[in-house]
């Protein structure tokens, strides 16, 4: 069980009276990826995928994939075969340009936290974020509520930025600790929607209220920055 940082107790606590949760959504099969092409770069895919991953003790790239055949593929094709391998449970991948994320290092180094909302039939449940570089780290607010350090994550992300200097591309990849509460899509839309709030100058702005202002914030912000409606 992976452990969090505190975050102040009147920040978490009043962020969960705001909030609602809806059920949980079934586990979706997505369509497997291209095998073909996972092979030309030697990616290795197991079984066991989503089990036992400690976000802390990085996973190299080379027991992904074949590091030195990846030096010869375009970017475009880089980041095509990456997308591709990860469709599947358990599994989300997408790539960011170099100076996109050194952005984003820059500004999760001074706010680790947030709060994203995320919308689930007709209300949405509330997910909190700690962004310790090279990983982001999602647990349900409610379960941080509950266990406070002790909440497990429910997804992993990792970036790997062997390629940023040679390609101008760093890889992502998530790993669904717990593929009872979140989907894969639902992974994804939690991870584009943190890096929103990172690498917007205006959506920043309430990333950098909720670590440091704390008072001052408000989550209905950040509804509305969704355009979701406030429950």
């Amino acid at each position: 069980m992976q452990r969090f940082c505190k975050l102040a107790s009147s920040s978490i606590h009043g962020i969960v009276n705001k909030t609602s949760s809806s059920s949980l959504q079934e586990a979706a099969t997505a369509t497997p990826g291209n095998f073909l092409k996972w092979g030309s770069l030697g990616f290795v895919r197991t079984s066991k995928f989503a089990s036992g991953f400690s976000p802390f003790e990085v996973k190299p790239l080379n027991s992904i994939m074949d590091v030195e055949r990846a030096k010869y593929k375009t970017p475009e094709d880089l980041a095509t075969i990456w997308d591709d391998f990860h469709l599947g449970r358990g599994h989300i991948g997408a790539t960011m340009k170099a100076n996109m994320y050194k952005l984003f290092e820059q500004r999760a180094i001074d706010c680790q936290y947030y709060v994203i909302p995320l919308w689930r039939g007709n209300g949405y449940t509330t997910m909190f974020s700690q962004v310790k570089i090279p990983h982001i780290i999602f647990t349900g607010l409610e379960d941080y509520k509950a266990r406070g350090t002790q909440a497990s994550p429910y997804i992993t992300v990792t970036h790997y930025t062997e390629f940023a200097d040679t390609k101008d591309l760093v890889l992502v990849r998530g790993d669904v600790v717990f593929t009872s509460k979140l989907t894969d899509e639902e992974a994804k839309v939690l991870l584009e929607t943190t890096q929103s709030f990172y690498l917007n100058d205006v959506r920043y702005k309430l990333v950098e209220r909720f670590n440091k202002q704390t008072q001052d914030f408000e989550f209905k912000d950040v509804l509305q920055a969704l355009n979701m409606p406030s429950m």
